[in-house]
């Protein structure tokens, strides 16, 4: 049970450890996008991409997948699938079920975030027009909330499922016939 336990731990730090460094580099990949060259007129601006920027907000984008597949994977999945079972869950599936949607929802909007705001900084173009600033320094701030979320259906799924075991009836093994 403690080596459970001693795992369980790990895989929330490991979690927490990728869902903030990628948090980290979508605000660094932010503020290396702001000091690339750039022209502003009101809401227009043109400005020289960052290759920086690029790759850190790759690298962000990267980061928030792995923790996301780190957490469902090795959790396994816990669903509600009609008002019925919802009303008949524990306390402990309701939330697995919650944290499992919005975590997911959090990670979909903090990647395309990501990935529009690294995408942005190609090399291959100079961007003109309407200023869209922020799209990485925001999908930073959710690869933060994502941890916590991701943590939570971690936690809660596993407790579930644990809950679930120890609530099933021991199945006698099937007689087995000499010859």
């Amino acid at each position: 049970m403690a080596d459970k336990n001693a795992i369980r731990y790990l895989v929330c730090l490991v979690i927490i450890i990728m869902d903030v460094t990628a948090g980290i580099l979508g605000i660094q990949a932010e503020i290396a996008e702001n000091k690339a060259s750039n022209l502003r007129v009101w809401v227009f601006e043109c400005r020289d991409p960052s290759y920086q920027a690029f790759k850190l907000g790759l690298i962000a984008a990267l980061l928030l997948s792995l923790a996301h597949m780190v957490s469902i994977m090795l959790s396994g999945c816990v669903c509600i699938w009609s008002k019925q079972e919802l009303d008949q869950s524990t306390n402990n599936k309701q939330l697995a079920a919650a944290s499992h949607v919005l975590s997911w929802i959090i990670m979909a909007v903090a990647f395309f975030m990501l990935i529009s705001g690294a995408l942005s900084n190609t090399r291959s173009r100079q961007n003109c027009g309407i200023s869209h600033n922020r799209l990485l320094s925001i999908g930073g701030v959710l690869c933060f909330l994502h941890g916590l979320f991701a943590v939570a259906y971690y936690i809660t799924a596993t407790a579930t499922i644990q809950e679930e075991n120890k609530l099933k009836p021991a199945t006698p093994a099937a007689p087995t016939s000499a010859v």
